[in-house]
């Protein structure tokens, strides 16, 4: 087998590999680099070497999760140095379809709620639990949870026994239930985001309180390259101050509606450029969490998108 075939063979596997990467570090950058270096290991092996892969994707699969694993593990050690707050990548909604392997028949959950839908699995609200949860329990909830991934394969990959992989994805669950609000309907969600968009437009606080839940918090990520607020704002009255602070500051931005693993968010432009991706968290008819992510290295796959430069 040459190595153009041998690359032929694995090629197909990009997408998928692609999607479980970047759950696993936060974004597409990373995503990339894992997938890259898990290329690159197939390619170094003799022809010998790979005609003795029986099942080439698992193969993948597992080179794939053990690179993500080292890097989450120097990602924490890199997070404390991150200038400001650090958000996970935000991603349009299809980008990854058609790259998972979920079986939502074949994984057993005491509790059906527990298992996380395909499109939540790229929203911001759960990408940012995953960073809360240690290296080795988010490696167990990825390839568990949404890539349907037997518990004595994941074991073999973090050198752990098919029990304590177990505990590991318990534990993951435990994290999810208590860090995030309740997932509420799509239509829902959209359809308070666009009485936040309506309520911005005329540029008063009274308005966007109406909009807002009263310990609604902000979080900014510009990675020390452009501006954003270092710390969490926090309650209404300040976000809604703080929003129309921006707004005022930048006259010429306009917002695209796109749609995003959170539902419905926006895309800014400003003088023909990309300059941020705003999405939200929704409970109870009232806007509780909005992410802005304005670091550029975050923002290069809804430029290429939107053709501006």
């Amino acid at each position: 087998m040459s190595e153009e075939a041998g690359l032929l063979d694995v090629l197909p596997e990009r997408r998928r590999l692609t999607a479980l990467a970047y759950r696993m570090t936060g974004t597409l950058a990373d995503a990339e680099d894992v997938v890259q270096e898990a290329f690159v290991r197939w390619y170094r092996m003799t022809d010998a070497e790979r005609d003795g892969i029986l099942n080439p994707a698992a193969w993948l699969t597992t080179v794939a999760s053990r690179i993500s694993l080292d890097l989450l593990t120097s990602a924490r050690r890199r997070r404390e140095q991150y200038v400001g707050q650090w958000l996970p990548e935000p991603v349009p909604l299809e980008l990854f379809v058609g790259g998972e392997r979920i079986a939502p028949a074949s994984v057993e959950l005491d509790d059906p709620l527990d298992r996380v839908a395909l499109d939540d699995s790229v929203s911001t609200a759960l990408l940012v639990v995953l960073e809360s949860m240690t290296p080795a329990e988010r490696v167990a909830f990825v390839l568990h949870d949404i890539f349907d991934v037997p518990f004595i394969e994941i074991g073999e990959i973090l050198g752990r026994s098919s029990a304590a992989v177990r505990q590991l994805a318990t534990s993951a669950r435990r994290h999810v239930r208590e860090n995030r609000t309740t997932v509420v309907p799509r239509a829902e969600h959209d359809r308070v985001v666009r009485a936040f968009q309506r309520a911005s437009t005329t540029g008063t606080v009274d308005e966007l309180l109406r909009v807002l839940a009263p310990d609604v918090d902000l979080h900014s990520d510009g990675g020390g390259v452009v501006r954003a607020a270092r710390n969490v704002v926090s309650g209404a009255d300040h976000v809604a101050r703080f929003l129309l602070g921006i707004a005022a500051k930048r006259p010429h931005m306009s917002a695209e509606e796109i749609e995003t693993g959170d539902g419905l968010a926006f895309l800014f432009h400003e003088h023909d450029e990309v300059v941020s991706v705003m999405n939200f968290g929704v409970s109870d008819g009232l806007v509780d969490r909005v992410w802005i992510v304005l670091n550029p290295a975050k923002l290069s796959h809804w430029r290429g998108a939107s053709g501006a430069r």
